[in-house]
């Protein structure tokens, strides 16, 4: 769901993503949203995941040898051109009002840049301000900036566009506004200061600018923000086609570091499996991300003219059990025996080995992070035993029924019910459209055991909202994940983070399946394309293709 923005959710609100996958509503799958966010931002934190696990799902036709290097001159240089095929398009590029993560997936580091950045491990480093400094009691951060920086028109860059750029966003309430709920206000001090003082501290903020909250604009270019982009990255956007395809062009008047090593990339948006992986295999793409790690074999196997690797990414397969009172799965013996029932590496292993085990809400890359995948070991004599304290066994079997969208596919929910069936657990599996989830499930809270991905970074606050589908209200947990807000240091906010998540395993309110990772296919002879986190954030400007003679 989404970060503290949203679920890969970003959500989109198609029902049957695997045929659409160019609506902004499919894009939402990796939105960031605050921790503070709503109930009006979950429906975009669940669609998401929703919408990219199906997205995912599919490329299933393959191919064998790469290419016919149409991108690149034959004498062994450096092609002046790459393109890379995604999956989710965006509708328009006005990214300050325009829901989806197919607009921070492309702009945010490409196009436009933050006051400051994230990179693949999901840490905040310098963009726009080269350093900055937090105040002891956590309500003023002082950043400085680059020296030099200027628009891709020419306009200079400075503090005022950048306190502008915040304030607008803020006073406008532009898209993931109410991420900087707890900002009291933005200033230019002088020309290279920005000065945020906030009503509370808040740890998250240094991240949540990492995202379109820090976006910087020209307070004085005029432009139609639906149809081109003026930033200061080390792209400009050359050309935009609605759900087809946008031309990346290096920006001859980029002040930074981040230089573009390559004139030209193409990004080419595919909604048939068959199309994205026949035009890795003619060459007509360089890159494909994702494909599945099934069906990525072949090219796997062809190590001559392909590389396929997987990335590290905040996704969490979450098999959540309606811990509301009255509902069976409220008994946490039951809770624990699903959990002890499932055999993890099982599950990943059929998915071809790419996904980690993860035994709690907060992945690796995230703030809190613990490995607690040893709090609930595969153990069916266990299992049996706490459900034969709850009055159940294999010849008097606990009735219960997993209700997911019909994206994920049915393999998943086969598997579960073949191993639940083992303990005494007769589990019905209801694959639905993805609107009936919503309603029964996520509106109605209707439901014994879901499954949904939430992709989204920082969203630990979920465990922390008893009025969130989940049902799960632990006081204690709440109180942690407050403090770790208001924390004034990032190992204070770890600390309380990683005590209320071990709490909620413990708990066991749900199963983290798995932490699912995003596989990408590129042609030999690519290198600088980003493997982690590329579903989120896909900086380009490393990227080179140099075909093979």
């Amino acid at each position: 769901m989404s970060q503290d923005n949203g679920v890969h959710a970003n959500g989109s609100a198609t029902e049957n993503q695997t045929t659409s996958a160019s609506t902004d509503a499919s894009l939402e799958a990796h939105a960031k949203a605050p921790q503070s966010r709503g109930p009006k931002w979950w429906l975009w934190v669940i669609i998401a995941a929703v919408v990219v696990v199906a997205l995912v799902v599919g490329f299933n036709a393959f191919a064998k040898k790469g290419g016919n290097d149409s991108a690149a001159t034959n004498d062994g240089a450096a092609a002046d051109t790459v393109t890379v095929g995604l999956k989710l398009a965006p509708t328009n590029l006005d990214i300050r009002n325009q829901s989806g993560s197919a607009l921070d997936q492309i702009l945010i580091g490409n196009v436009y840049e933050g006051l400051v950045a994230r990179n693949d491990q999901n840490q905040v480093v310098p963009s726009i301000a080269s350093s900055w400094e937090e105040s002891k009691d956590g309500l003023t951060y002082t950043f400085h900036l680059n020296d030099g920086m200027t628009f891709s028109n020419g306009d200079k860059l400075d503090a005022e566009d950048v306190a502008w750029s915040i304030n607008e966003l803020i006073d406008k309430q532009y898209h993931d506004a109410d991420a900087l709920e707890a900002v009291s206000k933005v200033e230019a001090s002088d020309a290279n200061t920005v000065v945020i003082t906030l009503k509370q501290p808040n740890a998250n903020l240094l991240w949540t600018l990492t995202g379109r909250p820090g976006l910087v604009f020209d307070k004085d270019a005029k432009y139609d923000a639906k149809t081109e982009a003026l930033g200061s990255g080390p792209y400009t956007v050359a050309k935009f086609v609605e759900n087809d395809s946008i031309t990346l062009k290096a920006n001859d008047k980029y002040w930074g570091k981040n230089k573009a090593k390559t004139p030209n990339v193409i990004v080419r948006y595919f909604t048939d499996d068959n199309a994205a992986v026949n035009a890795l295999k003619s060459g007509d793409v360089q890159v494909l991300a994702p494909i599945t790690e099934n069906l990525a074999e072949p090219f796997k196997n062809d190590t001559a003219n392909y590389t396929v690797k997987a990335g590290d990414g905040t996704d969490k397969y979450v098999m959540a059990f309606n811990n509301a009172a009255g509902k069976t799965t409220a008994d946490k013996r039951i809770r624990q025996a699903i959990r002890y029932a499932i055999n993890h590496d099982e599950l990943i292993a059929s998915r071809g080995g790419a996904d980690k085990p993860l035994g709690g809400p907060i992945p690796s890359l995230d703030p809190g992070y613990e490995d607690l995948t040893g709090l609930y070991p595969f153990d069916q004599a266990k299992a049996k035993e706490l459900l034969a304290e709850a009055g159940y066994s294999t010849d008097h079997p606990l009735q219960l029924t997993l209700t997911y969208a019909n994206t994920y596919g049915t393999e998943i929910g086969d598997q579960l019910r073949s191993q639940l069936k083992e303990v005494g657990i007769d589990l019905k599996v209801n694959v639905v459209e993805f609107s009936t989830w919503l309603q029964d499930v996520y509106t109605n809270k209707d439901y014994d055991i879901s499954l949904v991905d939430h992709n989204e970074s920082h969203d630990f606050y979920q465990w922390s909202d008893p009025t969130y589908y989940y049902g799960y209200d632990n006081k204690e947990v709440q109180k942690l994940y407050a403090e770790g807000v208001a924390a004034t240091s990032d190992k204070e906010r770890d600390e309380k983070f990683a005590e209320a998540a071990k709490l909620v395993s413990e708990d066991a309110p749900a199963d983290w399946l798995f932490n699912y990772r995003i596989t990408t296919a590129t042609a030999k002879g690519v290198e600088g394309f980003p493997f982690n986190m590329n579903q989120t954030i896909l900086p380009l400007y490393n990227v080179t293709y140099t075909p093979s003679k």
